[in-house]
């Protein structure tokens, strides 16, 4: 029997996109978070869908397990929980459902449940965690299994319904931790850890683990999603992450790791420090991580490929400064070139997030993106479309146009919900066309020519961009 049974919803083969990559990471926020309940003393379990679902495999969880609450906690460290795709939503539902049905207390934090919290209240939590989960939730187990004087009205950070008039009450906003070196490490011991290296293993001949040095990002992209952190930005302190990374070396001995940071190194001498601890201590292991094209200087490079940096992944967005001025990315177009360099030459992989259809972003702006991708020649490159999220300028600036379909299905949908100045059938194109192109340029004699299925699919391309354009598209954005 468990106190607390933890589970999520981010199912690898609901996602077609992701399951193609196969690049399966354990929950990590559910795995904190039950690290954080166990010192409190509470029983854990945790139901793991990543990599196997049914809904009888939750239904028998529930009753092997017979918790006293469910907590549905996804994992806010993953990018695709931001993006609240529609089936997650669903499997969520469902799964409250199923355990409401069964008289067992319901919690919920996610970004979708914070951005939503009326509608998960009504398909069956009892409660809604908006913003961090861990204090939160310690409080509400205390609340529900235990023997306490602690009035629900008090806990800060949930939102319910009123027992008495079934009114919703949203309790006032929790403070954000900022000491994190105060948290334990993640419950490793509640994964099938040999399940995640054989998927590994099988798909790419390496396996790799995740972990995160800081949580939030204080740049304020006005597209970008916040619901759990804000615009504020707490790191663990460098000689506490480099700990955590010779944990797993010795626990798990992967042979990568993930950090999924939304913005890694945001600090020249934090870079410096975790690099000379990384050192001191033997815990080097290969690693990716995301930060923004202005931080990577040549000082900070060299100290992060001495503490095992192997990829970059960075948001370039687009190659026009228009479109970045619009996006109030705080970037110029130079920093974008001079970061590839700067990784190349310490040989450090590089990625480039791209995103297009943004309002205003016009046929030029698309071939600026497109020419930045030949000359920086990435050695991967990750597309997407502008996707309005709840809580952002650009989302109020879309919205009116909004239909129906507010999500997407799965993270390889790239459908346009407002009206961009091209149509899905475009972008999708385009996208096909980019990442063929740069897997060529990455695998050519630099004498070959483009190969037939190339030229085609630019070809596709322009022929979409005549017939695909929308007539009178959502203007630029702009603040001023």
């Amino acid at each position: 029997m468990a106190d607390v049974l933890l589970a999520h919803c981010n199912h690898l083969y609901f996602d077609r996109k992701q399951a193609r990559k196969m690049q399966p990471y354990p929950p990590l926020q559910p795995l904190l978070a039950a690290a954080c309940l166990r010192r409190q003393g509470f029983e854990v379990a945790l139901f793991d869908c990543t990599l196997e679902y049914s809904d009888e495999m939750f239904s028998q969880a529930l009753k092997e397990h017979q918790p006293r609450l469910v907590a549905l906690c996804e994992d806010n460290f993953n990018f695709l929980t931001k993006m609240c795709l529609t089936r997650n939503r669903e499997l969520a539902f469902f799964m409250c459902q199923t355990a409401k049905s069964t008289g067992i207390p319901v919690v919920v934090n996610s970004s979708d449940a914070t951005d939503h919290i009326t509608d998960y209240l009504r398909h069956g939590a009892d409660f809604v965690i908006f913003g961090e989960v861990e204090t939160t939730l310690q409080e509400i187990a205390c609340h529900l299994l235990r023997p306490s004087d602690q009035a629900l009205e008090t806990i800060a950070g949930v939102a319910f319904l009123d027992p008495a008039t079934r009114g919703l009450r949203i309790n006032a906003p929790r403070e954000l931790i900022r000491d994190l070196d105060c948290l334990p490490l993640p419950a490793w011991d509640l994964i099938d850890a040999q399940a995640y290296r054989q998927a590994w293993m099988s798909a790419h001949g390496h396996f790799s683990l995740n972990m995160v040095s800081s949580r939030g990002c204080p740049f304020r992209c006005n597209w970008c999603s916040k619901p759990i952190y804000g615009d504020s930005y707490q790191f663990r302190s460098p000689l506490c992450v480099a700990e955590e990374m010779r944990f797993l070396k010795e626990s798990f001995a992967p042979d990568h790791l993930w950090f999924a940071d939304d913005i890694f190194a945001l600090s020249a001498s934090w870079t410096m420090e975790f690099a000379a601890a990384v050192e001191r201590l033997d815990a080097r292991i290969p690693f990716k991580m995301q930060s923004r094209c202005d931080l990577m200087t040549r000082g900070a490079v060299d100290a992060l490929r001495r503490a095992g940096c192997a990829d970059v992944w960075m948001g370039a967005e687009s190659g026009s400064q228009k479109v970045l001025d619009a996006m109030e990315k705080g970037l110029r177009a130079g920093h974008v070139h001079a970061a590839c360099q700067n990784l190349r030459a310490h040989g450090v992989r590089t990625g480039l997030f791209l995103q297009f259809g943004y309002p205003g972003e016009n046929w030029d702006d698309i071939q600026n993106t497109i020419e930045m991708v030949r000359r920086t020649e990435p050695d991967d490159i990750g597309v997407s479309v502008a996707y309005p999220l709840p809580g952002t300028k650009f989302y109020n600036l879309v919205e009116a146009q909004l239909g129906a379909k507010k999500n997407w299905e799965d993270s390889d949908d790239l459908a346009m919900m407002f009206q961009g100045a091209y149509g899905t059938e475009f972008y999708r194109a385009l996208r096909d066309a980019l990442h063929e192109e740069v897997a060529w340029r990455n695998h050519r004699d630099f004498d070959g020519e483009p190969p037939q299925e190339l030229s085609h699919l630019w070809r596709r391309v322009e022929t979409l961009e005549k017939t695909c354009a929308t007539p009178n598209p959502t203007p630029l954005w702009t603040c001023c």
